[in-house]
């Protein structure tokens, strides 16, 4: 019986009915999906800068259209059982973002993350530029990252990541990196 129970309420599939939203997305339904085309081979002519110092793609460029992704936010905030369904809470992000080469619209990789919180949706855009920045370091260099590890870190546990890739950088953190880190 107490099984049973236990699965109505969603405590064995960590499903609750009308839950808070998760600091991390449920891998089940957000494992993380890479553009197949963006490789360890390719990826620093796509998403490095070249010789004149301009990024070759921009996040723009591949972005989906906002009516796509709050659709998509609709959807799986009501399919999810978040407790808190007002849209504008919510960043519907990529866990693989597209500065490392992630599916830009693949339900497997975006999911709608709140702004709200210690680790909102805000906090993981720095982490997102840190990997980014350290994907495109020399090979050599400390703080160089290939793409696959910098794929998994973020699609893994993104803020234990934030933890080890940006409250730890070399270059000095500003002050607003340094109260983050501090606090969580």
């Amino acid at each position: 019986m107490i099984v049973i129970t236990l699965l109505v309420t969603g405590l064995l599939t960590g499903d609750p009915a009308n839950a808070a939203a998760p600091n991390l997305p449920n891998h089940n339904r957000t494992p993380g999906i890479s553009d197949t085309e963006i490789t360890e081979a390719n990826y620093r002519e796509i998403l490095c800068a070249g010789p004149d110092g301009k990024k070759h793609h921009t996040t723009d460029a591949k972005r989906p259209s906002s009516s796509y992704t709050t659709a998509l936010k609709k959807k799986q905030l009501a399919d999810w059982g978040y407790s808190d369904k007002k849209v504008a809470d919510y960043e519907e992000d990529h866990l693989i973002s597209l500065e490392l080469g992630g599916d830009e619209a693949s339900d497997k990789n975006l999911w709608p993350e709140p702004y709200k919180g210690k680790w909102g949706a805000k906090i993981k855009d720095t982490l997102e530029l840190e990997l980014g920045r350290r994907i495109c370091l020399p090979h050599g260099d400390d703080d160089f990252l290939s793409l696959d590890n910098a794929r998994s870190a973020v699609s893994g546990d993104w803020i234990a990541a934030y933890k080890k890739y940006v409250c730890r950088r070399k270059p000095p953190l500003t002050a607003k990196l340094k109260a983050q880190c501090k606090v969580h």
